[in-house]
């Protein structure tokens, strides 16, 4: 005899009506899964970002800014130079201003260094060894306040070590002349024209001329008992 489906037991008609088909079992699964995986994406530790590299800056007047770039741009650690005028009272000084001294600033170059590589105090043994501490309101052929020698101190850190270092060298200096140099409060830094900067790079042979026809490098071999390297 050939059983009705009719007669099928109520209950599993009931469970066969209700249960959910297959397709759909998969698609709530897919989701499940989803969501669980983006959780754990959330929640994971995420790698930390690599810090960027720390720096600092010093700024020091040294007469020509042309010839101040050089010796601190053949530092291990220093990241640029940029020639400028700091210390005055105009605004957006010009070159020609400057140059006259009609503004009060001084030609002064912009280090930036990476302290973990090259120390404040290493940058001041560069300077020192670079100019005529001997000398107020000029450097080598180039007379007037904006020719002037000073250290520019940005806080209360390079301070201290700035006066430190001229300390020493007042006591181990190789010449008996005082040392004018002061250490002051650094200004605004303004950037001198884009044609003063590398200059040295830019214009090898002038520059040279320059160099040698101000007397540079005779005063401060006979100052320091060696030409700078």
């Amino acid at each position: 005899m050939i059983a009705d489906p009719h007669d099928a037991p109520r209950g599993a008609v009931a469970h066969n009506f209700h249960s959910p088909p297959w397709w759909r079992c998969l698609l709530v699964g897919v989701a499940a899964l989803a969501a669980t995986t983006a959780w754990a994406q959330s929640s994971a530790p995420r790698p930390a970002a690599t810090p960027a590299p720390a720096t600092a800056v010093a700024t020091f007047a040294g007469g020509c800014f042309w010839c101040m770039e050089p010796p601190f741009d053949k530092l291990d650690g220093v990241i640029e130079t940029t020639s400028g005028y700091m210390g005055g009272r105009e605004r957006n000084p010009t070159y020609e201003q400057v140059s006259a001294g009609a503004t009060g600033h001084a030609e002064v170059v912009e280090v930036r260094y990476d302290p973990a590589r090259v120390s404040y105090e290493r940058l001041l043994e560069v300077f020192w060894r670079n100019i005529d501490p001997t000398v107020k309101d000029r450097q080598f052929c180039d007379v007037g306040p904006q020719y002037r020698s000073a250290i520019f101190v940005h806080d209360d850190a390079q301070r201290r070590a700035a006066e430190a270092s001229r300390a020493a060298l007042e006591k181990t200096k190789p010449f008996k002349a005082p040392l004018v140099t002061p250490v002051v409060a650094a200004g605004e830094f303004w950037p001198a024209e884009d044609y003063h900067q590398d200059y040295y790079i830019k214009n090898p042979i002038r520059y040279s001329y320059y160099r040698t026809g101000c007397g540079r490098d005779r005063r401060l071999t006979e100052l320091w008992g060696s030409p700078p390297k």
